[in-house]
């Protein structure tokens, strides 16, 4: 005997087309919302059923990182697109954030060189936007931010030191493997922010690899001074002293850029300035 029409299709669950059987119709576990498919369209979470877009493992119900890889779960996107988006976002961010600023410190420098009766520059032409380095090479980048820095410490300007400091290591950081010069550079900008590690490690890895090398002691000297070890310091100056000549005598290029430093240091009265 067949059921009446009405009782069977009030026992079948509705479908539509599009919508598989097998689609989770419960909550989001994470934001409660209605929720179908594979991924929450309110959140994008995972939902029942869903697997990595990457590595195809499943998922974690409400989870929004694949536990396996790491991979940023949501909807299929470009390839390599959702891995690289998190360091993507940052960076940018940093140059726009340096540009913006470098901007700023122009236009005010006009203004006083202005007001003071100093002849200007001539303005540069409508639409011409401040120096974009995001078009320089990672060299060009570190450079500019490393004589920054300095000028920043120089002048005693604490506020700007702060912000361009970590900006100049994360820019160093990011020429891969340095050599001496570049060490020197990358602690000589922990010197000026105060950053004794950073200082220190840089001055003892340029030495691990020449125990002579000028630049290396100096630093070693300046990171000496910053944690006030009179002792260390006037060690590292003896040696100093005795590499200078043969030292100098190779003429690298890094002893001619930073002579001056090295002179300072070879003049010092020994006290634990940095």
């Amino acid at each position: 005997m067949h059921e009446p029409f009405h009782l069977v299709m009030s026992q079948r669950p509705l479908t539509f087309p599009g919508m598989s059987s097998t689609e989770s119709t419960a909550p989001c576990p994470r934001c409660k919302a209605p929720a179908t498919g594979r991924f929450c369209a309110n959140c994008g979470a995972a939902l029942a059923g869903a697997s990595c877009n990457a590595c195809d493992k499943s998922l974690t119900p409400g989870a929004r990182f694949c536990h396996h890889c790491g991979t940023s779960v949501g909807p299929v996107t470009a390839p390599g697109v959702s891995s690289r988006l998190p360091w993507l976002v940052p960076g940018i961010a940093m140059m726009i954030l340096v540009a913006f600023l470098i901007g700023q410190r122009m236009a005010r420098g006009s203004a006083v060189a202005a007001a003071d009766g100093a002849p200007e520059t001539a303005a540069p032409p409508a639409g011409m936007r401040a120096p974009d380095i995001s078009s320089m090479s990672p060299e060009e980048r570190a450079s500019r931010l490393f004589d920054r820095v300095m000028r920043y410490g120089e002048q005693g300007k604490t506020d700007s030191l702060k912000i361009f400091a970590p900006m100049a290591i994360q820019a160093y950081q990011m020429m891969g493997p340095l050599d001496a010069h570049g060490r020197y550079d990358l602690g000589m900008i922990g010197v000026v922010a105060g950053n004794v590690q950073l200082a220190r490690a840089q001055a003892d890895t340029i030495l691990a690899a020449n125990k002579t090398h000028l630049l290396g002691l100096v630093l070693a000297m300046k990171a000496a001074g910053l944690r006030q070890d009179i002792k260390a310091r006037a060690d590292f100056q003896r040696r100093l002293v005795a590499a200078a000549p043969a030292e100098r005598a190779k003429k690298l290029k890094e002893y001619e850029d930073h002579s001056a430093d090295i002179d300072a240091a070879l003049k010092t009265t020994g006290d634990a300035k940095p």
